[in-house]
């Protein structure tokens, strides 16, 4: 009897930041569960969803595919999924293995399955938001059903809580804030976030009334991460119950990070800024993967299809355009990538170029929060990224640009289908809307704008 292929459980993470997990060397606790996890995994330490927002960095990771053959690079992507590759369920199918997708929809071709949960709320979120307890409502049961049938599963979860709203329940909504968040006689470090228009409206449908503290909501961030943490332990717990730790890998992977207080692109994933393109990318299965190992190369969403598929041992079409990081695991190699192309389409519309020391950025238009047509920042002197060097080094913005439409001319070559950033236009009268309206934007229903 041929040995059955291993189960996936995977935890996709919308809008986490990898420098804020405290296996990352976050200085708060907010993922002690994922840390025990990460003590007996494989860490990448450097992995990038170069292509915000989330449509287009879920379709990278589930598909092995970079945008230029999927076309994928908006939120608001235009049609349905081509037909031109197949995803990673769709892989798996053809080798036993039933699928389940848990969160938001049906885009994300392939699974056998579809199930949702309540990952936002209603229109006044003035309550807490539990969003990964109420997926393991989900997650729980069909976990229970996928482990007692006799073919290998892929349990695929869309979490939802590093994403605004931040609205952890106790005590996680106050686990790294004990000031008073409405105090007057202080500096209003809010005002800029009102002031904000596009998204001003938004935030005033979730967070406190009368809050002056900008602090706060970077601590309801870490709080939700951790309740988050805390719920996903839950599902690692349930694996054990069951007795098939041994035959499933366990992933974590983000689909992009977040801002914060950063740039002003206030508690969003619009920019090309750090804090936005590197994620988390943890890799768990016993006896099979080495314990404790943090790999410092770079890596990218598309490298973790072709990646799965050799840990697993199953044998599948080598034309992906990402590369398997095994390699890297093995010590054969040191990183995939020492520069690579990087776009944003949601509220701007930009791409870029990436080395291990610069990152260039051109604006296609121009955006609502007035920054520069041209971005140019030292990555190894300025991580903050608060430095723009384009006027002072017109050569390297020069080179850069070249090296970017040099890849993406190879691109079009290789493939036959022009980049698809240039098929958008955003304009600036976009705006978030309300809770609502952003929840059907990730559904890629029809939003509603103020």
């Amino acid at each position: 009897m041929a040995k059955k292929l291993p189960n996936i459980v995977f935890f996709g993470i919308d809008s986490i930041r990898r420098d804020h997990m405290s296996c990352y060397g976050y200085e708060r606790q907010t993922t002690p569960h994922f840390d025990k996890l990460a003590e007996k995994s494989v860490l990448f330490e450097n992995n990038f969803s170069p292509w915000v927002p989330t449509t287009s960095a879920y379709v990278a990771m589930l598909t092995g595919m970079d945008q230029v053959t999927t076309q994928v690079v908006a939120l608001r992507h235009e049609g349905d999924l081509n037909k031109d590759f197949r995803t990673l369920p769709e892989i798996l199918k053809d080798k036993g293995y039933k699928s389940v997708c848990v969160g938001h929809g049906d885009f994300y071709r392939g699974f056998d399955e579809y199930l949702d949960y309540s990952s936002w709320g209603g229109e006044d979120e003035s309550q807490y938001s539990p969003k990964a307890g109420s997926m393991n409502k989900v997650v729980l049961p069909k976990l229970d059903e996928l482990a007692a049938a006799d073919e290998p599963f892929l349990m695929f979860m869309r979490h939802m809580d590093p994403h605004t709203p931040y609205l952890p329940p106790p005590p996680f909504n106050r686990m790294f804030y004990t000031d008073d968040e409405f105090a007057t006689d202080r500096e209003d470090t809010m005002q800029p976030v009102w002031d904000f228009k596009p998204f001003a409206g938004y935030f005033k449908g979730w967070l406190p009334d009368g809050i002056t503290d900008i602090d706060y909501v970077d601590a309801s961030y870490d709080g939700a991460l951790a309740y988050m943490d805390a719920c996903c332990q839950q599902v690692i717990q349930r694996i054990q119950e069951l007795g098939i730790t041994e035959e499933t890998i366990i992933v974590v992977n983000g689909d992009h990070g977040e801002t914060l207080q950063e740039h002003g692109c206030w508690f969003d994933h619009h920019g090309m800024y750090e804090p936005n393109l590197v994620v988390p990318l943890i890799l768990h299965w016993p006896g099979h993967l080495p314990e404790g190992q943090r790999v410092k190369g770079y890596t990218h969403h598309i490298d973790l299809v072709p990646t799965l598929l050799e840990i697993a041992g199953i044998d599948a079409p080598d034309d992906f355009d990402g590369i398997s990081q095994m390699p890297m695991v093995r010590g054969e190699k040191e990183t995939n990538y020492t520069e690579f192309y990087i776009t944003e389409c949601t509220w701007m519309r930009k791409h870029g170029w990436r080395t291990t020391e610069w990152k260039y950025i051109e604006a296609l238009e121009p955006d609502f929060h007035g920054f520069p047509p041209t971005e140019l920042y030292n990555l190894i002197e300025d991580p903050l990224e608060l430095n723009n060097l384009a006027d002072k080094e017109p050569g390297l913005v020069a080179e850069l640009k070249r090296r970017m439409y040099d890849w993406l001319e190879k691109r079009e070559k290789e493939t036959g289908k022009k980049p698809p950033i240039y098929s958008y236009e955003l304009g600036l009268e976009l705006s978030i809307g309300s809770v609502d309206g952003a929840n059907k934007l990730q559904t890629n229903e029809e939003d509603e704008e103020e």
